[in-house]
């Protein structure tokens, strides 16, 4: 193969992987700030925050290590912060509890014991407990069609035959179809003069509360943890290489802390994206795949100057559209936490008791259910399996 079909490869492997992560789940982050409080303005900037330290980690880490490391946001804590709601202090304590998950990532890089204990929480109850903050987003493609049939019902049509044909690309054309029914909807209703084009950037001060703290940073970094830097190893260990624990974890840590006063929620090693820079696609020459994380890096970064735009474009959605494409684009994730939940028939009830509680989004004492998930599961498994 000549020098530019080796060069080639990798970087159109980047370049899609970028597009491919980015467009499939930049919705259900801008959900997710906002569901904890963040205006459009602050979603946004939380959203060009989270593609630029990404975008950096990426960069860094391929450079140095020469491998394809690839570096994502935390899809499942958006995800999580979508259904968690408001905490005392609002946007603010958010914001704190962004900070705190930042360090909490950062001390599992430097204190090899923390990495242990997280380790020793049982795949089925953190699994249960991600299955079941998914599951409201999930209802979104159902709800949606039962409270907007006409505009959402293209959406979940170019899904199913993307899913059908080109499964990789199913959330992104997904979206496709969404952005045209939106603009559809913008022009018959004359609001196209709210779209911004100049990214935004707004700093807040953090302030640290007990309910975000324990309402939203520790299942945060629980479900990042569980959901994408245990994934993002094992995939990158299939395809042949090794992760330096380590240095991604201070990488990615130091990058949330870095991302958080802007918005931006957590980063972390990716999971689909690391195979699509790492595998095959991205050329032979196993050598030079690490340009692929390069290049994608360098790619979500341009995407994330688009952030206040789509932002804009987001809130002008007519009534289920954006419900629809969340909870497509989160389809695939739900299922594999379901079955990784319920695969364990000794720990099956109470990873069931970890999904109805996570599921039901009830708030006690101003901490979301996900935390109250993980409780209720882990004393029911160890009462269930006290030899555990």
């Amino acid at each position: 193969m000549s020098k530019e079909g080796r060069l080639s490869a990798p970087i159109t492997a980047g370049i899609v992987s970028a597009l491919v992560g980015f467009s499939s789940a930049f919705v259900v982050v801008l959900a997710g700030l906002q569901g904890v409080g963040a205006s459009t303005q602050q979603a946004a900037s939380g959203l060009f925050a989270v593609s630029v330290t990404m975008g950096l980690a990426s960069i860094f880490l391929a450079l140095r290590t020469r491998t394809p490391m690839t570096v994502a946001w935390s899809t499942p804590g958006a995800a999580l912060l979508a259904t968690t709601g408001y905490v005392e202090g609002g946007w603010p304590a958010a914001i704190g509890a962004f900070i705190v998950t930042g360090v909490l990532i950062l001390l599992t890089g430097l204190i090899p014991a923390l990495g242990s204990v997280i380790a020793r929480i049982p795949t089925s109850i953190a699994q249960a407990m991600l299955a079941g903050v998914l599951f409201q987003l999930c209802l979104g493609p159902v709800t949606g069609l039962a409270d907007n049939p006409l505009e959402a019902a293209p959406v979940v049509l170019v899904w199913l035959l993307a899913t059908v044909f080109v499964r990789r690309w199913a959330a992104p054309l997904a979206f496709l179809a969404a952005a045209i029914v939106i603009i559809v909807h913008i022009g018959r209703f004359g609001t196209a003069d709210a779209l911004r084009l100049v990214p935004s950037i707004e700093a807040v001060a953090p302030a640290f509360t007990i309910s975000g703290v324990v309402g939203i940073a520790l299942p945060l970094y629980l479900v990042t943890m569980a959901s994408q830097n245990v994934p993002g190893v094992a995939i990158m260990k299939s395809l042949g290489y090794e992760v330096p624990w380590r240095a991604s974890m201070v990488v990615t840590g130091v990058g949330t802390i870095a991302g958080a006063p802007l918005g931006g929620h957590a980063i972390n090693l990716a999971a689909i994206s690391a195979a699509l820079a790492a595998g095959p696609d991205a050329g032979p020459d196993r050598s030079r795949r690490w340009i692929a994380s390069v290049t994608g890096g360098i790619a979500i970064i341009v995407l994330g100057v688009f952030s206040t735009l789509l932002a804009s474009l987001v809130e002008q959605a007519p009534v289920g559209v954006i419900a629809a494409v969340a909870g497509l684009a989160l389809l695939g994730t739900f299922a594999t936490s379901l079955q990784a939940a319920l695969t364990d028939a000794d720990d099956r009830l109470a990873a069931a008791v970890t999904f109805l509680v996570a599921a039901s989004g009830i708030s006690l004492a101003g901490v979301s259910s996900a935390f109250w998930a993980l409780v209720a599961g882990l004393i029911l498994r160890l009462l269930l399996r006290p030899r555990a």
